[in-house]
């Protein structure tokens, strides 16, 4: 019987794989900046940021378990980097820009909500809540994994996702009584 040996060959394939798990992450890594930061260019170099601090610290992460904890954590922290960042130079914090698709909006249906409302509410909710929301509902992850991705206890998750949840059926409420007044203006 031949003795398994874990040499220079052995590890480059280790790293192979982990670099294709992380390349599979790619997707739900640009769908959660893209939610967060509402910029695509924004939300591109996040990505690029995430997947750099990853590639230079592969080390870090364990191999047999999933990326997408590690990954998700990475990107946090250096959206939260970011926004303490703007804060510090007194910059728009979430990267609003102008929204120019106002202007060239078809007319809205009383009593639908699409999804560039939702997009907008979201954006209205803070930070911590947002950042919540997406991880559970978006991106599917469980209480556990996304209460660790944001470095909180489980509990103070829930809070913030049941928060925000409110937070944006007010927006949404608020947004669909303008709509109506404006219709029956």
């Amino acid at each position: 019987m031949e003795k398994k040996r874990n040499g220079p060959a052995e590890a480059g394939r280790g790293m192979d794989g982990k670099r294709k798990a992380i390349v599979g992450e790619i997707p739900g890594l640009r769908r959660y900046a893209r939610a967060l930061l509402r910029d695509a260019d924004a939300a591109d170099d996040l990505v690029q940021d995430c997947l750099e601090r990853a590639f230079s610290r592969l080390d870090n992460w364990q191999t047999g378990t999933s990326p997408r904890r590690w990954l998700f954590t990475l990107m946090h922290n250096l959206f939260v980097d970011g926004v303490r960042a703007r804060k510090r130079r007194s910059e728009l914090v979430a990267g609003a820009k102008l929204d120019t698709q106002e202007v060239t909006r078809a007319p809205e249906q009383n009593g639908v909500l699409d999804l560039q409302d939702v997009l907008d509410a979201l954006q209205e909710v803070g930070s911590d809540r947002r950042a919540a929301i997406l991880l559970v509902g978006v991106e599917g992850m469980s209480y556990a994994e996304a209460a660790e991705i944001l470095g909180i206890p489980t509990g103070t998750l829930m809070s913030r996702v049941a928060r925000g949840r409110q937070d944006l059926r007010e927006i949404l409420d608020v947004a669909r009584r303008r709509r109506i007044l404006k219709a029956v203006e």
